[in-house]
């Protein structure tokens, strides 16, 4: 018996999966209804997080639940299989155990699926101020925010705190940063109005900004181009070729003559890796904070010891700086490792890791959105009916896919947003988003 996190004793090797994201949950599923390994999964949060859908909870399209599934309701369906609510914060290899905040754990094989965290590029003043959308908490703490200025708002004589009140805006053009664009332009043309008769909607103003030359870098020019214009024409303003280079006091500072004042200021200009102490040396690139593992998502220098997902980065010639740190490669790898793992407790040889491309996407609102499959490019309402269901079809749970849903259904019909709540009341104070 494991006195600490009170795992008792098998006669099957422990596999102990660190972070309940999309890697991790993906080995989870593929592992618990086999009977070869004991499995021990942890995380912080008693819940996965769909993260791809964080913007739908911050601009009240959707409830948390709807975007989060229980973990033990993945473990349970094993004989073998446990899960335990901890932060891990540390490894020993030598003794191959991991030490947690409810105590420590040995391990046969350790998978590492910590993902990622925000990246501010060593900016301080911009990391203790600005907001972030990695986590639940974190949307609703960014829900909070922007519907308390816009209470605010509605009250204040001063034309220019509430032009400031009023102000939104967001650094980074990627995905995330354009999606919750776009959601917030739709609020304020067929929302908010109707909540706030007595206020002026032409006074609220959503910025964009980004460091290069056009939105949606990774995806095609096609792409960019057709997001560029859907978001003009919701009238979002975009910064491009800028960088933010300080935000405080509500100011808002760039390398250009561009300054704002905002009382909303989300950053989504990059990620960086979660690695966990214990494990660092050849084997994390700190650049990058990602392990480098190989064809097999062995981190270097151990045979036990596995990163799949953002944390993992695997250099092919087609990927000379890693897979995409977004959900597909995550779930593919998970789904990979979870075959490997079988075959080397059989004895068998482990199978090179190939990454099939399924495509990336980006929806901007009511009827808009881009998407790119391989060569194809698609703009407009049929790739904004892909967008839907592809999201349906990867939400974790049968429930939150049935809700989302008639979420999605309700407010297209409607044009309404069932969930401008605020439950708990914003409070400024650092944050942060290791899994």
């Amino acid at each position: 018996m494991d006195l600490t996190l009170n795992i008792p004793d098998s006669d099957k090797p422990r596999v102990v999966i660190i972070g309940g994201g999309f890697g991790g949950v993906s080995i989870a599923k593929e592992l618990v209804t086999r009977n070869d390994f004991q499995i021990v999964l942890l995380d912080r949060q008693n819940y996965h997080t769909f993260q791809p859908l964080l913007y739908q909870v911050s601009t009240s399209s959707l409830e948390p639940e709807s975007i989060a599934y229980p973990l033990r309701k993945i473990v349970k369906k094993g004989k073998n299989t446990f899960f335990r609510m901890a932060e891990v914060s540390n490894v020993d290899t030598s003794k191959k155990e991991i030490i947690t905040n409810i105590g420590s754990i040995n391990y046969d094989y350790l998978v590492i699926a910590t993902g990622a965290r925000t990246n501010f590029f060593g900016n301080k003043t911009i990391e203790r101020n600005a907001m972030r959308m990695k986590s639940v908490p974190q949307a609703l703490k960014l829900r909070s925010l922007m519907l308390e200025n816009l209470e605010q708002a509605v009250i204040t004589p001063d034309p220019e705190l509430r032009k400031e009140l009023l102000n939104f805006v967001i650094v980074g053009a990627g995905p995330t940063g354009v999606e919750l664009a776009g959601g917030l332009a739709e609020l304020k043309a067929n929302v908010l109005p109707r909540d706030y008769p007595d206020m002026d909607f032409s006074e609220m103003e959503i910025h964009v900004i980004e460091s290069a030359d056009r939105i949606l870098p990774p995806m095609s020019p096609v792409a960019s181009k057709n997001a560029e214009k859907f978001l003009r024409k919701l009238g979002v303003h975009l910064h491009l070729n800028t960088f933010v280079t300080n935000y405080e006091n509500h100011l808002v500072e760039t390398n250009t003559d561009l300054k704002l004042k905002a009382a909303t200021f989300v950053w989504s200009a990059g990620v960086t890796g979660a690695p966990i102490e214990g494990i660092n040396g050849e084997a994390l690139i700190e650049r990058a904070n990602r392990y480098k593992v190989n064809a097999f998502n062995q981190v270097a220098g151990f045979d036990d010891v596995f990163a799949i997902g953002d944390i993992a980065l695997m250099k092919t010639e087609e990927y000379e700086r890693g897979h995409p740190m977004v959900a597909q490669p995550a779930i593919q790898q998970g789904k990979h490792l979870a075959k490997n793992l079988l075959a080397l407790h059989k004895g068998k040889a482990l199978q090179v890791f190939k990454y099939f491309d399924k495509g990336s996407m980006a929806t901007i609102g009511r009827n808009k959105a881009v998407v790119d499959i391989n060569k194809l490019r698609f703009g407009g309402f049929f790739a904004w009916f892909i967008w839907m269901f592809v999201h349906l079809i990867f939400l974790v749970g049968f429930r939150n896919k049935v809700v989302t849903l008639f979420n999605w259904v309700y407010n297209y019909i409607n044009f309404d947003k069932a969930s401008r709540l605020i439950i708990t009341p914003f409070k400024a104070k650092e944050d942060t988003d290791v899994v």
